[in-house]
């Protein structure tokens, strides 16, 4: 099977499209690049489309790379023949691969081996040829020094036969198939953990059994969760009996003295070898299921959590509060800088509110500050309570950001090379300002497992969670476009075809000559060459640029396209942009080439329309119920505002100003079926739920989505 007839099979993609796709990436093209500008090339296959593509051609790779690791060993043994080579070169995954190859591979001192060596086969050939009558007799021709009586002889040849059974494919895609469909799951609490008090969020798990093939995936991982912290065991389960008949239909073909020997080997097949192996097996592919279920659940909240609403540039003060040690507050300018930093101490021990009032007063006019951040931690609705006292000379709007992660990028090798001269506390305060000013550029210097919207994100694969996460974030740093004259290394890094190390030339570059003018200055840095500037350029904007397009998601590869349809107008460029009524007069079909299509002039144009558009909403203000402090302060029945914080397959967690989020579980999303819970929440949504129930003493509140 080819390469894109394998892609063909996973993807049921036009052939033509994965065809072209794979000469893309063959010639190192960016997915972002691809998606976006060469639409004629891949018949218009989307970002997701064509991950698809990147991920299952990785897949046949790996496999095509065991294949010949495997015909290299088994030609090394001089096993290999002509059919057998077919046969691996033939099989369509992994896991038939590997059944095909384990009569071949090199064991240890197994029990087989130990009866092989011991000269047993003859006699396993015989009982399992099924066609003589007197094994007991036959057997004692097999004595020798290792072998002392009749019954060890049977026994042997008993082994060998049992690692034949082993060795069927049929048989092991049968026992599959049981497990596959009939499986279940169960758990039993390990006696002395029971009692455990980091065992008790898991006693829903104490004692359980489903079907595993109807697991949720959430469910999966946090049985697995507690299994690996020694608190339960697992087991995965089947019908014993109804397994050692099916086998015993495929091996068994007559009624005689070697029946019985047959029956003890297939059993001792089946407990010993065959199970074990495909119960684990079984276990694995539920969890890689699970994993990328909750892999998926975390991507879909970066995305909503990366493409948040900014506030644009606005002169931002912040507040990281706290209590003991006051709250650090910082001043940022329209670009982000910080102009002035000191800590304020409104709440105990020091209760100086007035100092505090006074101070951020005093800082909101010395600063011309528009707006002011508040760390959503500990401390965070007093200090908000404490703001919202203040009579402000303007207008100044307040709001709660997520502190998620900010200790994280404040101790980071970037957070120190951005602020050398100032502490953690600083950094942290600074973040959360620039995290209302934009989201993604400030969210892009933090690892995204460390920023709380995912679902059992270190019990998943963590090479797996990596790519994905990574995928996201270029995606929807590409989707919005980046300053390149503002940008930080870490956001540039996420540009199609720049990565880290370019990023820092540029940055580099900017430092020593100064912004960038125009596109073509970016060709200037060192050691970004044709194909980086191809890939990147569209995606970097350059603000006032001398030509317009330069703040576009035109690429510059289609200039001279924009200017002949200009000319053709009898306009400059500058005055098309914007210019709906010439841009709808335009016939697209005049302009169209071999390489250049109805899909990208149809995007030239809707780019002109509005370019560098940022289809990101902007922010809104938004206020807790002030009476609620802590989950005492929570009773059922109550209507209460919330923020949409976590989206799991189970329903999402709600920020309603305290401590301790609410969970609104899918059946309370809506009174008909709920398929999929981002069908009807959206992460950072601003919303009003009704209270369900409080369970003080495990700290869980169940709201319902109010409509």
């Amino acid at each position: 099977m080819s390469l894109v007839q394998y892609l063909f099979k996973q993807t049921n993609l036009p052939e033509k499209s994965i065809q072209n796709t794979v000469e893309l990436l063959n010639e190192d093209c960016t997915i972002p690049f691809i998606s976006r500008y060469r639409k004629e090339k891949t018949g218009g296959l989307d970002e997701v489309q064509i991950g698809d593509i990147v991920k299952f051609k990785e897949q046949f790779e790996a496999l095509e790379k065991r294949k010949l690791a495997i015909i290299k060993s088994v030609e090394e043994q001089d096993l290999l023949t002509a059919e057998l080579k077919k046969k691996f070169e033939q099989a369509a995954d992994l896991t038939s691969l590997e059944d095909l190859y384990l009569p071949f591979k090199k064991k240890r001192n197994t029990k087989s081996e130990i009866a092989i060596k011991n000269g047993l086969e003859p006699l396993a050939k015989i009982i399992m040829a099924q066609n003589n009558d007197a094994i007991d007799v036959i057997a004692s021709d097999y004595l020798n020094d290792a072998v002392v009586n009749d019954d060890e002889a049977i026994e042997g040849a008993q082994h060998i036969i049992a690692e034949w059974i082993n060795e069927r494919t049929d048989v092991r895609n049968q026992l599959r198939h049981q497990l596959e469909k009939l499986a279940q799951i169960t758990t039993k609490v390990i006696g002395t953990k029971k009692d455990d008090e980091k065992a008790q969020k898991f006693r829903d798990y104490f004692e359980w059994s489903e079907a595993l093939n109807r697991c949720p995936s959430h469910r999966l991982l946090a049985i697995l969760r507690a299994e690996n912290e020694k608190f339960i065991r697992v087991k995965i389960e089947i019908n014993d009996e109804i397994a050692l008949e099916k086998i015993e239909e495929r091996i068994i073909k007559s009624r005689n003295s070697s029946t019985s020997y047959l029956k003890i080997a297939i059993e001792d097949a089946y407990k010993r070898l065959l199970y074990p192996s495909l119960a684990n097996e079984t276990l694995k592919l539920a969890k890689e299921k699970a994993d990328a279920d909750a892999i998926q659940v975390f991507s879909n909240n970066l995305k909503q959590l990366l493409l948040g609403a900014p506030l644009g540039q606005k002169r931002i003060l912040a507040i990281d509060p706290g209590f003991k040690s006051g709250c650090k507050v910082v001043c940022l300018n329209e670009q982000g800088d910080l102009i002035h930093n000191e800590t304020i101490y409104p709440h105990p021990p020091q209760n100086d509110a007035i100092g505090a009032i006074k101070k951020i007063s005093t800082l909101t006019d010395a600063y011309k500050i528009e707006a002011i951040a508040i760390g959503n931690g500990t401390a965070s609705r007093e200090t908000e309570h404490l703001v919202k006292r203040i009579h402000f000379k303007n207008t100044i709007e307040v709001f709660v950001v997520s502190e998620a992660g900010a200790s994280i990028y404040s101790a980071s090798k970037i957070a120190r090379d951005e602020f050398p001269n100032y502490d953690v506390t600083v950094r942290g305060s600074v973040s959360i300002g620039r995290r209302l000013a934009d989201p993604l550029a400030e969210l892009v210097k933090i690892d995204p497992k460390s920023i709380g919207v995912g679902q059992y994100q270190h019990d998943v694969d963590q090479t797996k969670l990596k790519t994905s996460l990574d995928t996201v974030v270029e995606s929807c740093v590409n989707s919005v476009g980046v300053n390149i004259n503002t940008a930080s290394i870490p956001l540039l890094s996420y540009v199609s075809g720049i990565g880290p190390k370019l990023a820092e030339n540029i940055v580099s570059y900017r430092n020593e000559n100064g912004a960038y003018t125009s596109r073509q200055d970016i060709k200037k840095v060192p050691r970004l060459g044709g194909k980086a500037f191809e890939q990147g350029a569209a995606f970097l904007r350059i603000k006032d640029a001398t030509n317009p397009l330069d703040d576009s998601a035109v690429h510059p590869e289609r200039y001279a396209l924009v200017q002949t349809m200009a000319k053709n107008k009898g306009v400059a460029i500058k005055d098309l942009i914007g210019n709906k009524k010439a841009l709808e007069s335009i016939d697209l079909k005049n302009y169209c080439t071999e390489d250049i299509g109805l899909p990208t002039l149809k995007d030239i144009i809707k780019e002109l329309e509005k370019p560098g558009l940022d289809t990101r909403e902007k922010a809104k203000v938004f206020t807790f119920n002030q009476n609620i402090k802590s989950i005492t302060d929570v009773h059922e029945g109550q209507l209460l505002p919330g923020i949409v914080n976590n989206i799991t397959n189970f329903g999402c967690f709600v920020d309603i100003g305290i401590k301790e989020s609410g969970l609104i579980h899918i059946s309370n999303l809506s009174d008909s079926f709920v398929k999929d819970v981002n069908e009807h929440v959206s992460l950072q949504q601003q919303i009003i739920v009704k209270v369900l129930e409080v369970d003080v003493p495990r700290k869980r509140i169940q709201l319902k989505l109010h409509k």
